[in-house]
């Protein structure tokens, strides 16, 4: 591993300062950024530890019923805390089904929302990765497997993004609060992580000395609470990255669909939000011929980048398992498996 700095500071102040030096990275958990700098995928000449910053710390509900989760709250602490599992339970089900415990004890908010592919090819400095090192090389234009993108992807990068967290945040409006040298602003979550395109090496709007200081979670998403569920298919149930996931909410009335909320993990270099897809459900019934078309509708433009073109179908069918158990309610987050289609106890 190349030879870096540590630094801890304990106020925001000493944070942007920190982070104001040649080379530097902001370090939550490391249960990500550690990995690639053993492999020379990320070489660093500063890691910034923000764990130590208590402003960051915070899970609060303002007077006007928004959310807001500090930066370096743990996963472990988000997924279990009884303000989210009221205001987002379907959050709080995606955050168990990441990762092991023993990860979601280390991992932060922010460095969730940051947190690099799995890509091969980019955990691998000998292989050519524009997302890596910027321009337009990538092996996976030959070696594109099953974990690639069906949606969002360029020639310059296939590779999906893996959170399981940002699915809900996505579909419920989550919004990315940053503090940088121009001040404190706010950007959906939707926004803030981009598509490849030309330029895979930009990965998110974090501009120089920007860093992230919490994410909020809008009232209207408490809307959601009580049918609102995320669906992660995998290859295996315990410690795996989703080949598909799905993220559905729905409102109510009367035997009807007053509003629908819908993203997909797995397809996408980010979590894909179609809100037309969303919007198709309007009045109708909870039906699965209703969701299926929605699912259509998001997966319109999909097309096989490698060797995963069974992902869209795939992708589809989630989509209506995922807004059949939203329909039924939420899923009691101590379920022995969080978010797997074998969980029997939870499932519609």
């Amino acid at each position: 591993m190349k030879p870096f700095q540590f630094l801890r500071p304990r106020t925001l102040s000493e944070a942007a300062e920190a982070l104001r030096r040649p080379g530097a990275m902001a370090y939550g958990g490391g249960t990500n950024l550690l990995d690639l700098m053993k492999s020379h995928a990320r070489t660093p000449d500063v890691l910034v530890d923000m764990t130590a910053v208590s402003a960051l710390q915070d899970i609060a509900l303002d007077a006007a019923g928004d959310l807001r989760i500090g930066a370096a709250v743990r996963n472990a602490t988000l997924a279990r805390s009884p303000l989210l599992q009221r205001h987002s339970p379907m959050v709080a089900e995606a955050l168990l089904s990441g990762a092991s415990a023993q990860i979601r004890n280390m991992a932060t908010v922010a460095g969730n929302l940051l947190q690099e592919t799995r890509c091969a090819h980019f955990s691998n400095p000998d292989a050519g990765c524009g997302r890596r090192d910027g321009g337009q090389e990538c092996d996976a234009r030959l070696h594109a497997g099953r974990e690639h993108a069906v949606i969002g992807w360029s020639e310059s990068c296939r590779a999906v993004h893996p959170s399981d967290f940002c699915v809900p945040l996505v579909a419920l409006d989550a919004m990315v609060e940053i503090v940088g040298p121009s001040g404190l602003r706010r950007v959906a979550l939707a926004d803030f992580l981009l598509l490849p395109g030309d330029t895979p090496q930009r990965r998110t709007q974090l501009g120089a000395g920007d860093f992230i200081t919490g994410l909020i979670l809008p009232a209207a998403a408490a809307g959601f609470a009580a049918h609102g569920r995320y669906l992660k298919v995998r290859e295996r149930t315990s410690f795996a990255f989703a080949l598909v996931s799905a993220a559905a909410a729905v409102q109510i009335k009367e035997g009807r669909i007053l509003a629908a909320r819908l993203a997909l993990g797995g397809v996408a270099p980010k979590p894909w939000r179609v809100t037309a897809a969303e919007d198709c459900m309007g009045g109708r019934p909870p039906t699965a011929d209703v969701f299926r078309a929605a699912a259509e509708i998001a997966l319109s433009g999909a097309a096989a980048s490698g060797d995963n073109g069974f992902k869209i179908e795939l992708a589809k069918r989630t989509v209506v398992r995922a807004f059949e158990r939203a329909t039924v309610g939420v899923a009691p987050l101590d379920a022995a498996m969080p978010a797997s289609v074998f969980d029997t106890l939870s499932k519609a």
